[in-house]
């Protein structure tokens, strides 16, 4: 391929394809034809860059299970064609959909990264040109003829994390998202510096590059909070079609002892319910056992959810119901860290 290194620009919706129209100041759709002419700076990428758009882009608060199939089918058409791809993405629900591209793109060997903006790019102060042109920088890094990172990220103000290790934090920050219990991968300042022990190191290629689309939309949310009452847990537990549950508990992992909170989750296991413990806390781990208040949970045999984000929980619960993981593996699977989405 020469020392040109192929980009793939994926724009699915979001800020950072919106420009305003400066005679009547409302935001229209951004012709990615135009991109070059709009950041000149990306003449000095010694890159080839292509884009492809969703025939209609959406807001990501839109974004659902369909929309991350086309994304995975478009780098898995577009895989041999180049060296790394980015996508271009609304940033409210961003960190869900890399979690999910991470569990979809298996033995993946090159780099996808999401980014986005929280201001649109033709904005005079808009943070999408800097997240746009090093998340595409960052894509090209190769060393010895490899791609130095191998993995799902997400780049957002001069950092790049590890996407299903993300939390959107901040609404009106430029610096909107965090990774609470996982380093930045990389960091951009004067210099940009790879940590290159954080990385995900791919199996060189030997394994098969798949992508496993199936994607199981019977999984639910519920996050605990004082005074929460039978009924409400019960209808909760009770949701037609729900089959996995992510369970945000206080702290480490801990719950109320009350006989009927109890009684309501065990039966609703014994029915087939996977129920996935994680803390709603932003940073930190679960540790069912360490408190009195989360040794009951140990023993219904909660899935532990160890410091895996909700957003991360919900889509790795997604994926292995959609992949045909029997009911018996679910439990050992989703603890296993198949994306190092989690300790």
């Amino acid at each position: 391929m020469g020392d040109t290194t192929n980009i793939l620009l994926i724009y699915t919706g979001g800020t950072i394809g919106m420009v305003k129209d400066y005679e009547t100041g409302a935001l229209r759709a951004f012709d990615f034809d135009d991109l070059m002419a709009n950041i000149p700076e990306l003449n000095q990428l010694d890159c080839q860059i292509d884009g492809v758009s969703f025939e209609e882009p959406i807001d990501s608060s839109n974004m659902n299970l369909h929309h991350w199939g086309s994304i995975a089918t478009l780098i898995e058409e577009n895989y041999q064609a180049y060296d790394g791809f980015v996508v271009l993405h609304g940033s409210d629900t961003m960190s869900y959909s890399g979690a999910a591209l991470s569990f979809m793109l298996e033995n993946l060997a090159k780099p996808v990264i999401f980014t986005g903006s929280q201001l649109p790019i033709g904005d005079l102060r808009t943070d999408a040109k800097e997240n746009l042109i090093t998340s595409i920088q960052i894509a090209s890094l190769q060393e010895n003829g490899q791609p130095v990172v191998q993995e799902v990220c997400l780049y957002f103000e001069y950092k790049l994390y590890r996407a299903n290790r993300t939390t959107k934090l901040n609404a009106e920050h430029f610096e909107a998202f965090a990774s609470m219990n996982y380093p930045p991968l990389a960091e951009s300042g004067v210099h940009l510096k790879v940590n290159h022990a954080q990385l995900m190191k791919a199996n060189g290629g030997q394994k098969p590059f798949r992508v496993l689309k199936s994607m199981d939309a019977s999984v639910g949310i519920l996050k605990l909070f004082p005074g929460m009452g039978q009924d409400f847990l019960k209808a909760v537990l009770n949701a037609p079609n729900i089959r996995a549950l992510v369970l945000e508990t206080y702290g480490a992992g801990n719950a109320p002892t009350d006989d009927w909170f109890l009684d309501e989750l065990k039966k609703a296991i014994e029915r087939g319910l996977h129920i996935i413990n994680v803390t709603q806390c932003s940073g930190g781990s679960v540790a069912m056992g360490q408190y009195e208040t989360s040794r009951s949970l140990k023993q219904l045999e909660l899935v532990n959810g160890k410091d895996i984000t909700t957003e991360a929980a919900v889509a790795k619960a997604m994926w292995l119901l959609g992949n045909g993981y029997s009911d018996d593996d679910f439990k050992s699977k989703f603890e296993a860290t198949l994306r190092g989405e989690m300790n």
